[in-house]
Formats: structure tokens, sequence, C-alpha cells
């Protein structure tokens, strides 16, 4: 039985050289003492010694627990099944291990998804603290790091936006048990240690919408997000829009189902593969070419050239996903979805 509470879940990849942060960060946060809570470091595969950094991060004078277990499957969709499965509480809250979250975070996510019990999941304001100087163009691409706010303002962004970010995303367990008692099967694949896979957040954020979560946002929730040296590389940020793109063939899909049927042929003829792959291959050749004869081409910054990656994102995915695209997306598993059930 899940008790009242709040279970920080950090997911760890060789992370000893980044816990020490994200653990000060917890380990001075001001909490209730009516509160109980618990922080929970996956070790997900790590070849270094995250482990031990963990503990040694951790004296014995703090007033809760740190447990580190142990998942030897690589992703951090493993990595965050088993953080729920192994959770004490119900609010359960993952934070990056380069996530120093606010002093009052347990209070907050506590106090927001009690006052709010319709909703499956939150999540706050994130803000860069940069390993060095930011390159020009950062400021305009923050948002592929998940840096700034989420909306315009506090409150149930469900419609509005339909997603959260990963970093410093709060889920209700009591809402991760309906997904999997709905047949819940994530098909994209989120990071796998240094590959870069992206688009699990915005499919867990979309899953809870479709089974009747509700997602909120709130401002008060601010969370610092290092960055290291190495994500400022613009091959990094196109590397981003590239996997964006791949998973927005399958983020399609819970748009399908939450929207219903097509109201004409064309939006119907919109939805098959064939469509899709002229619509991708012909938007990759319009902004290819734009990118090739811009004066701006292959200086960093070019927005053509993130657009571009993007597409070919998409359009590779496509390709790859040619037999299996008419089983995922067929009439009858979008009506299955629609009414809120992932079992074909």
């Amino acid at each position: 039985m899940t008790m009242d509470g709040v279970s920080v879940i950090i997911c760890c990849y060789n992370s000893s050289t980044r816990l020490h942060g994200t653990l000060s960060h917890l380990r001075h946060q001001k909490v209730s003492p009516s509160i109980p809570w618990e922080v929970i470091v996956v070790d997900n595969a790590s070849t270094d010694n995250t482990t031990a950094v963990a503990h040694q991060c951790w004296p014995s004078d703090v007033p809760t627990s740190l447990r580190v277990v142990y998942e030897p499957r690589l992703g951090l969709s493993h990595a965050r099944r088993r953080g729920f499965s192994e959770a004490s509480y119900d609010v359960v809250s993952f934070v990056d291990d380069d996530n120093w979250v606010c002093s009052n975070w347990i209070e907050l996510v506590s106090e927001i998804m009690n006052q709010h019990p319709e909703m499956g999941a939150c999540g706050g304001r994130t803000e860069a603290v940069c390993e060095v100087p930011p390159p020009f163009w950062f400021e305009k691409y923050k948002r592929h790091y998940a840096i700034g706010a989420q909306a315009d303002e506090a409150g149930d962004i469900s419609q509005k936006k339909g997603s959260l970010w990963g970093a410093g995303l709060t889920i209700r367990k009591t809402a991760w048990q309906k997904l999997l008692d709905h047949g819940f099967q994530p098909l994209l694949i989120d990071r796998q240690g240094a590959n870069l896979s992206t688009g699990g957040d915005g499919e867990l954020s979309r899953a809870l919408h479709l089974v009747g979560w509700g997602l909120w946002y709130d401002p008060r929730l601010q969370l610092q997000h290092f960055l290291s040296a190495y994500r400022f590389e613009w091959r990094y940020l196109r590397r981003l829009c590239r996997g964006d793109g791949a998973a927005s063939v399958f983020w399609d899909l819970y748009r399908y189902a939450l929207s219903g049927d097509p109201p004409t042929v064309k939006e119907k003829l919109k939805r098959t593969w064939q469509w899709k792959i002229f619509a991708a291959l012909t938007k990759t050749l319009l902004y290819g070419g734009k990118a090739c004869f811009s004066h701006e081409f292959g200086r960093e910054g070019n927005p053509d050239i993130l657009v571009l990656e993007s597409f070919i994102g998409r359009l590779s995915e496509l390709l790859r996903a040619r037999k299996t695209y008419r089983l995922t997306f067929n009439k009858e598993r979008l009506n299955r979805l629609s009414q809120g059930y992932f079992i074909t």
C-alpha cells in the first residue's frame, strides 16, 4: 500500500561527478515533520563509483533516508520503472543527477499534489547553471534543454501544452499504476547510457492525460539545471532536434487518440504512412535547400538547420517504422487508446 509522502528518485548512469550538487540541495530541504520523505538513487548499470559517491554525499545526520538500488537494464525508462517500484510514497519526484531543486521542493510537490488530486503529474520552472559561458544562440533555443517556464501561468496545462519536462517531473504513483493496469508499454526508447534518444517524458505525459489525469505547472517549483560544456556544442543541439523529430512520429499516436476520428477524408489520408512520408520528405528537401542556399549555411545558430534536423529525424523514424506503422496506428488501437487502454 502506497502512503502519503514524497519519494525523490534520482536515475543515474555514471553520475559520480554530478551527484554532489544534486544531493547537497536535497540534504538541505526545509520539510515539515508531518511530511515523510525519502531519497532513492537508482544506479542504472553504472561503470563508475556512483553508488559509493551517493552514500558519501548523505551523512547520517540528515533527517531522512537515502537508499541506492541497482537496475541492470540500461535505459532511463527502465530506471524510472525501478524507481516507481521502490518508492514508498504516492508522490514520486524524479530529479535528474544534474538538477538542483529549491529548498522547499518537497513541501511544494506535496502541497500541489494534495490540493489537486485530479492531477497525475506536475512540473516547474528551470534555470540554467552553465559550466562555461553559453553560446550566442542558447537563449533562443533553451527550451530544447528544458530551460525556462513551461507555461505562462500556474495551472492545468493538459489541454494547452499536453506534456511536462522530465527535469523535476513529479508523478502520482497511483497514476503510474493506472497506466500499468491499462497495459501501458512505452513506444519510445529514452536515454540509454550515452545514447541521446529522446521523447520518453513527452510520451509519459501524454499517456497520463489519455487515461484521465491532468498535468499541472507551478513556477514556484524552482529547479537549477547544471549544463556541462559539451551540451553547448552546436552538434549536440542538432542531435536533440533530430531526436525530437523522431519522437514526433509516436506523439502523433496520442494526439490522434485524444482527438478522435478524423472529420474528413483528407484528414484520414494525412494519418497514413504514405502521406506522412511525402510530407516529411517534402519538408526535408525544402529546409535542406533553404539551409544550403542561406548565407548562414554551416554557421552555428542557423534555425533552418535545426528544422532540417527535426524533419530528418522524423523521416528516418517513419522509414524505420514502415513495417509496424499500420499495426501501431490502426483504427482498433486508436479506438482502444481513446478509451484509455493501451493493449490492442
